[in-house]
């Protein structure tokens, strides 16, 4: 039986954003250096060049090519396209940043808060940054991606306040926030989720399907990636092992969380883990150094056996601001050798993997956004 043939509107549906995806990575083409680079005819370049300049998504520049031959018109993306919003929420405050569908930033929004600033405060702070961007950018902020340091609901993007979570911002609504001031959707996800996919597709798990990333920091957080799908589960709480229980300092079984009050490495009136004084004590050659080693070894080290047991990964990554310490993967490696199941260990390579998995999503949705401007009634 012989295959259907496509439609002449998906063949130039596909044209289209075969050019439009070409121009997101270059600043400027002619219709021949496009050609060129998509493997198209030249004359059904010049065909989709015309559409998508009827459309408003592509310009000429105005500059023309220079030396023998015919003139040759540059053309490039339409700035008012749009951009994207990203934004980072962490216990220190947000950061915020319009990119447009070449990764290019357009201005950059910081707001510092304290770690008990609260819901309205951190809520006031991410409305402010996205207004301000949505008037310094060209074209309209058509979509926000979010990262924030809490659990986030899956169904509904909405950050979800667990019991002895160090970071107060409550139930913070960042699509509810952003709603005035951004056209499309907004995508929210926890940190670590984000920092997990920045890593693989950029940083030390680069082709590698299966792993977990642990992050250590002042709070602590965990992604499951499966076969290359970072997993959210039902509520989006994948992840969250500060509750679980894992071996105290004298063996006693206790939560994660626990382990630091033990030790004690947290912060004064709060669950969160003193960070500059577990990294001095890492540092430090005396024998309670040794000892909370020793500890923070073991408890990592519980945590890691029930991922490696029920999510089977090729490897583990160490991230976050003291989980990538090389005496403490050490230390951790050396426990997981005794232990029935052992995985290699990685440090985390990127710095600000959880803005840089943010943004790279936030560049990769726009583009969709104004492929599917060309031919908005294509079933593709």
């Amino acid at each position: 039986m012989t295959a259907p043939k496509p439609s002449l509107e998906l063949l130039r549906a596909l044209t289209d954003e075969n050019v439009l995806r070409v121009l997101m990575a270059h600043d400027r083409l002619t219709r021949a250096e496009i050609a060129t680079r998509t493997g198209i005819s030249k004359p059904t370049i010049s065909e989709s060049v015309q559409r998508l300049e009827q459309a408003r998504l592509v310009v000429d520049t105005g500059e023309r090519t220079t030396g023998r031959g015919r003139v040759g018109s540059y053309y490039a993306l339409a700035p008012h396209a749009g951009t994207a919003l990203v934004a980072s929420i962490t216990p220190h405050g947000v950061v915020a940043e319009a990119v447009d569908a070449r990764g290019r930033t357009h201005g950059q929004v910081r707001t510092a808060l304290h770690a008990d600033a609260g819901q309205e405060a951190a809520a006031e702070a991410l409305g402010a940054a996205a207004a301000r961007l949505d008037g310094e950018s060209a074209g309209p902020l058509r979509l926000a991606v979010v990262s924030a340091a809490d659990p986030v609901d899956r169904a509904t993007g909405r950050l979800v306040h667990l019991p002895d979570a160090p970071f107060l911002v409550g139930a913070l609504d960042p699509p509810a926030v952003l709603a005035d001031t951004v056209t499309g959707p907004v995508l929210v996800d926890n940190d670590v989720n984000w920092a997990a996919r920045a890593e693989y597709e950029h940083g030390c798990v680069q082709g590698v399907d299966d792993f977990v990333y642990l992050h250590l920091g002042e709070g602590l957080g965990c992604a499951v990636v499966g076969d290359g799908v970072v997993r959210r589960g039902h509520g989006g709480l994948v992840g969250e092992v500060a509750h679980l229980y894992t071996a105290g300092p004298d063996g006693q079984a206790m939560a994660f969380t626990e382990v630091f009050a033990a030790l004690g490495l947290r912060r004064n009136s709060s669950t969160a883990v003193d960070v500059p004084k577990l990294l001095g004590v890492l540092e430090a050659s005396d024998t309670r150094a040794e000892r909370v080693r020793l500890a923070l070894a073991h408890a990592i080290g519980g945590v890691l056996s029930a991922a490696l047991a029920f999510a089977d990964p090729r490897t583990v990554v160490l991230g976050g601001p003291w989980g990538s310490h090389p005496l403490l993967i050490a230390a951790v490696e050396e426990h997981l050798a005794r232990s029935p199941r052992s995985v290699p260990l990685s440090a985390a390579a990127l710095p600000l993997p959880e803005l840089t998995g943010a943004r790279a999503r936030a560049v990769e949705e726009l583009g969709s956004l104004i492929v599917r401007d060309a031919h908005p009634t294509t079933q593709w």
